[in-house]
């Protein structure tokens, strides 16, 4: 598996290569796949087994290791330190591959803006923002370069303006770095849906097949929600993954 940083090009939100390498390992401790007290390979295999430089994974195991999440034994290796829950851009994705983690990347399918529509206004609990308008993203989610999901994510008109060549594989990571606001808290309503009509072939189910489905209502700092999205994704390929620590 190819990080998502090989194609990066010069999108200047892009993630860097060695945040997608420690994201890759958060997720994979996340599921169990690398366990507390485990050994890593030797860094130059584990380097080659990820076609990147050894120079940009040990800078990968350094922000492990500032994390608390990796120990550094001088002439022994690199060791797993799993404690509790730890900062993470895909912190709040909540799909897995089921063998467990897996790099989320993403293509934009469509940005438009767009007035929001009629039963997104006062959706759920309190009203979905404060704008009459708002952002729609439409994307093709991957899972270490497997298609999982299609998203269709609604962010409010008063969050800021959003153009397409700004963004890059994590939505958060942008709100953060480019309009300036976190997503502090989420609330998601699982269950099944039909797949629409505007996800592209490569997604592997068909219009109107049944998949796992997402509703999301996400907030920032204020009372009213700051984004809505809705995700369809292949139960045969990903699973909803949500721990309690």
């Amino acid at each position: 598996m190819k990080p998502a940083g090989k194609q990066a090009g010069n999108n200047p939100n892009a993630l860097p290569l060695y945040i997608q390498i420690s994201e890759l390992l958060i997720r994979d401790i996340a599921a169990g796949r690398l366990i507390d007290g485990e050994r890593l390979p030797p860094e130059r295999d584990m380097a080659a087994d990820l076609d990147i430089s050894v120079g940009t994974l040990r800078k990968a195991l350094a922000e492990l290791t500032r994390k608390g999440l990796l120990e550094r034994v001088q002439g022994s290796g690199n060791y797993i330190r799993q404690g509790g829950p730890t900062d993470s851009v895909y912190g709040m994705f909540r799909l897995e591959l089921h063998s467990g983690g897996g790099l989320p990347t993403a293509e934009i399918l469509d940005v438009t803006r767009l007035d929001k529509p009629a039963r997104l206004v006062g959706f759920g609990i309190g009203a979905f923002g404060v704008s009459a308008w708002g952002t729609r993203i439409r994307r093709l989610r991957f899972l270490n370069d497997q298609p999982v999901a299609v998203e269709e994510i609604w962010l409010d008109g008063q969050a800021g303006e959003i153009r397409r060549e700004q963004l890059s594989e994590s939505l958060y990571h942008f709100y953060r770095k480019q309009l300036g606001f976190l997503i502090s808290r989420a609330e998601d309503r699982v269950g099944i849906g039909q797949v629409p009509d505007w996800a592209p072939d490569r997604f592997g189910k068909a219009h109107g097949a049944h998949a796992g489905y997402i509703e999301r209502l996400s907030w920032s700092d204020g009372a009213e929600a700051v984004e809505f999205s809705k995700t369809w994704f292949d139960t045969d390929r990903a699973l909803y993954i949500q721990r309690l620590n």
